[in-house]
């Protein structure tokens, strides 16, 4: 069974998530350092976000800019994958380079650019159970 029950679900919980990180001070701005246009395009279910680190931002208190659906921006960077791959990344339960090898995230542009981001977005790893929790989705922590 999916992690997540539907669109307006994965928009809800990974929104949320790309909301705190895009305002959080010590995340954001390293992310922004790579100046670059990313956009997860999921399935199971479907959704589309763009994150502009390339760009000011249009938000006041936010670093860079996201958003859902289709955009006009092109992206430098593609990355293809399930919703539930996304859901366990964001645990820290897969590893990158790992899931690109077995086709688990398909990605376009330029890998280098999205590496050098690993260590800027380690600390989601926490953020994003402790978020869920936050919102009484216990039931969405992954534990092992």
């Amino acid at each position: 069974m999916p992690f997540f029950k539907d669109e307006e679900e994965l928009r809800l919980i990974l929104g949320t998530l790309y909301d705190r990180v895009k305002c959080d001070a010590q995340i954001a701005p390293r992310i922004c350092e790579g100046r670059i246009v990313i956009q997860f395009r999921y399935e199971e279910p479907h959704g589309v976000v763009t994150i502009d680190a390339a760009h000011p931002p249009t938000q006041p208190g936010a670093y860079c800019d996201v958003f859902w659906g289709d955009v006009d921006l092109k992206p430098d960077v593609e990355m293809s994958m399930k919703a539930d791959i996304a859901h366990q990344f964001w645990h820290g339960k897969i590893n990158l380079m790992t899931a690109l090898a077995r086709r688990q995230i398909i990605a376009k542009g330029p890998i280098p650019k999205i590496l050098k981001l690993l260590p800027a977005v380690e600390p989601v790893y926490t953020m994003y159970p402790n978020m869920l929790r936050e919102m009484g989705r216990e039931d969405l922590v992954i534990t092992k």
